[in-house]
């Protein structure tokens, strides 16, 4: 009897502790703050699987840029050290034709984003990153963004001359902002608040669930309602990693990732209203802008971006076709 209680922990552990060894670890690393939409997809994804894979699959999610920033986490996911990655704009820094959704006031609304998904997406985005070695699972959202500063209300590109606008770290977007008059530079999520309170940068570009978790709004005066830009979220696996798993954990994996699609939209829709609520009440100055004048300020940057990449005036043409 003593002799099978000493070899438990060891010899025995396949047998007798063969439960808690079985269980196989899902790291998902994001950069979203608690309250944050990015945050709350994963959470919500990550329960749901954990009960469907309940003893056999773990997913434990490391938010708020614990496993570094995105450009950094997609770097690990290709090595291997990070299982899962919920990236949104530096995707086009992966594959150009991500590009596509980092063009001003191309997406219309939620509806318009599943047509692109539905119509576009999974023949022509998804097979371009996978080149790269990324397997994209679903879609998600980080949502519509706005720009806050500490300058002055922005009611039209002129407006943004001069000021200092911290940007995700996706090309395009410092383009953006550079047509638009502003002066851009791309920087981790994680610095963003210490560089709007020091003064470092003027202001910054989010949707509203980031502007509101990461509490912008106590270091920042104005929000400037610009809808520049819808950005999709995505989960994405590396796909050798991915091809390892036995086939029944992928297809709940990628079955419970499409599926949380929904729950993200619907809990994105609730914070737009909710979000600015209360970041009124917190005493930031809120006005709306001339999106016409936005827009009008947009061409040169679609025209650039379809002189650079390959089939990109097409794919744009069928993506606005399909909002109308």
């Amino acid at each position: 009897m003593q002799l099978r209680k000493w070899l438990c922990p060891a010899a025995l552990a396949v047998v007798v502790c063969g439960n808690a060894l079985a269980q196989m670890e899902i790291k998902l690393g994001h950069v979203g703050e608690p309250g944050s939409l990015i945050g709350a997809s994963a959470d919500e994804f990550a329960q749901r699987v954990n009960t469907r894979l309940a003893g056999k699959v773990k997913v434990v999610v490391f938010g708020s840029s614990q496993l570094g920033g995105d450009k950094e986490m997609l770097q690990k996911l290709k090595l291997g050290t990070i299982d899962l990655v919920e990236p949104s704009t530096v995707m086009s820094s992966e594959a150009d034709i991500f590009g596509v959704f980092e063009m001003p006031y191309l997406v219309k609304d939620r509806k318009h984003m599943q047509r692109i998904e539905k119509e576009l997406f999974w023949s022509k985005f998804e097979p371009e990153v996978e080149k790269k070695g990324l397997k994209v699972l679903a879609i998600w959202e980080n949502g519509y963004r706005h720009i806050t500063n500490s300058k002055r209300p922005i009611n039209t590109p002129a407006d943004l001359n001069g000021i200092k606008l911290r940007v995700p770290e996706g090309k395009w977007r410092v383009k953006m902002f550079q047509a638009y008059g502003a002066n851009p530079s791309p920087m981790k999520f994680s610095e963003v608040f210490t560089a709007l309170q020091t003064g470092v940068m003027d202001g910054q570009e989010n949707p509203f669930a980031q502007i509101a978790s990461a509490k912008f709004y106590e270091v920042q005066k104005y929000l400037s309602l610009t809808g520049h830009v819808y950005t999709p979220s995505y989960l994405v696996a590396n796909t050798k990693k991915w091809a390892g798993l036995p086939a029944d954990v992928r297809k709940i994996l990628e079955d419970t990732a499409k599926e949380t699609q929904a729950f993200v939209y619907e809990k994105a829709a609730r914070d737009d209203e909710e979000l600015l609520t209360k970041m009124k009440a917190a005493g930031i100055q809120v006005n709306n802008a001339n999106k016409d004048a936005f827009i009008a300020a947009s061409k040169a940057v679609y025209e650039e971006f379809a002189r650079e990449v390959p089939s990109a005036r097409d794919i744009i043409d069928r993506a606005i076709a399909l909002g109308k």
